[in-house]
């Protein structure tokens, strides 16, 4: 019976520590006591199709991390002393009002995992209405070109779900061409008194010929001809970043080709879908779909000039 007594203290001493250790387990992070990632998020709103700069900070450094939120994957980078990383994550036009948990998980150089978390309360944001008159193929193609529109929408799909683990991308970003915006993000189209899907783009003021010009390094990965959008360019930027430009009445550069900030790639026309002259320019972000001018509003070189 003495011999029991004796044992007691120490079982439960060794029951805190596995206890203790298990707590340092679920919470996933080597860091000391009282240490943790210390994790901020900057935006123009909090709505949707907007763009939000994530930041993490780290008391040790980490050799990867990633950023979880919408049910999609967000990269994030690091200028090379793996204790700062940042991410940006798109908030998706379709995504509902509501308080979103974003669950941040990496390594460190010992390969023990570290987490952490965010939390984007996402608030209404309500859209206008435009009535277009287009011709009427637009509205109702013909039966023998359903076959190319549906071909040329899995294509550009399959390019969007891409996640290039390359950045070619620097901030400052800049507008592809000087003229201001005339067509909002989100706008709720009705062509020839038909609802069509929302504009997941912006559309910019632009003479026929005026130079489009890259808004920031990336990869062409697509040029090409296709049915709404008339003559497309889709740039890669890295890590799921993508700008895509329609409606150009001229390519500069073809696919594969490297581009750098400012490099010219086309000119405005008004191919395909277009009531006149005038750029499309469409930001996608691992799949969401943001508007540009949010992009502009956090990394933009004049970010003073942007508004939601």
């Amino acid at each position: 019976m003495g011999k029991t007594g004796t044992m007691l203290p120490e079982i439960r001493r060794s029951f805190l520590l596995v206890l203790f250790a298990a707590v340092l387990w679920r919470g996933g992070t080597e860091v000391p006591a009282g240490a943790a990632l210390k994790v901020t998020h900057e935006a123009r709103s909090l709505r949707p199709g907007e763009v939000v700069l994530l930041k993490v900070e780290s008391p040790r450094p980490l050799r990867r991390l990633e950023v979880a939120v919408f049910e999609r994957e967000f990269p994030a980078f690091t200028d090379g002393d793996g204790l700062t990383w940042t991410s940006l994550v798109g908030i998706d036009l379709d995504t509902r009002p509501d308080r979103y948990t974003v669950k941040i998980s990496g390594y460190g150089s010992n390969g023990n995992p570290v987490t952490g978390q965010d939390t984007l309360i996402i608030t209404p944001r309500k859209f206008p209405t435009r009535h277009l008159t287009v011709d009427e193929r637009y509205v109702s193609p013909p039966p023998e070109l359903l076959a190319r529109i549906k071909e040329e929408s899995e294509k550009v799909r399959a390019i969007f779900d891409s996640v290039s683990r390359q950045r070619y991308w620097s901030a400052p970003f800049e507008v592809p061409v000087p003229g201001p915006p005339i067509s909002s993000f989100g706008t709720r189209s009705v062509y020839n008194r038909q609802p069509r899907s929302p504009h997941s783009g912006t559309d910019f003021r632009g003479a026929a010929g005026t130079p489009v010009r890259a808004p920031n390094a990336g990869k062409v990965v697509l040029a090409a001809d296709l049915y709404y959008s008339g003559n497309t360019l889709i740039l890669d930027h890295g890590f799921g970043l993508y700008s895509y430009f329609g409606h150009l009445s001229a390519f500069s550069v073809q696919e594969g080709d490297r581009v750098n900030a400012g490099q010219v790639l086309g000119k405005v026309g008004a191919t395909g879908l277009a009531t006149g002259p005038h750029l499309h320019w469409a930001v996608r972000l691992v799949g969401t779909r943001v508007d540009p001018l949010s992009l502009l509003g956090l990394l933009g070189q004049r970010q003073q000039d942007v508004r939601p």
